[in-house]
């Protein structure tokens, strides 16, 4: 009895709590990769069925905005690859690589803006993806001047 009491203590000493919460990260981190792996494969079918219907057979008079909806659509594409990126980045050097992240929220307000529709939209949501982006493009700079290539 006393070998599995100690045995329990050392299980949850420090060190060996802290190594198996990193062989669950590396799981959990696994699983994201492969989750977000059949997102991007998924998000390309969905732009492939919507090019051969939407564009190869358009409606007179709605080609602009069809235009838009497959640029919206094409940066899904990329932001889901950015957010594979800072998964796979995370597994390589187990640690969260914040540039990755702020240039995938860039990408990600690029593809709102581009798709944003300016009938339908308020004063105050322009003006809050605006903040949004200059608060990005300032963190990008000062993470990017920070640590130079």
């Amino acid at each position: 009895m006393k070998k599995l009491i100690k045995r329990l203590v050392s299980l949850f000493s420090d060190h060996n709590f802290m190594q198996m919460i990193e062989i669950i990260e590396v799981i959990v981190s696994k699983l994201l990769s492969l989750l977000m792996v059949i997102v991007i494969f998924l998000s390309l079918i969905d732009l492939g069925k919507f090019i051969i219907t939407e564009i190869l057979s358009p409606e007179k008079g709605s080609f602009s905005q069809t235009l838009f909806q497959t640029f919206g659509l094409f940066l899904n594409v990329l932001i889901a690859l950015e957010i594979l990126e800072n998964i796979t980045g995370y597994l390589k050097k187990h640690v969260l690589q914040v540039e990755l992240v702020i240039v995938t929220s860039l990408i990600a307000i690029a593809r709102k803006i581009i798709i944003l529709d300016l009938k339908a939209t308020e004063g105050i949501e322009i003006i809050g993806l605006g903040i949004a982006i200059l608060s990005l493009s300032i963190s990008y700079l000062i993470i990017r001047s920070s640590h130079p290539k």
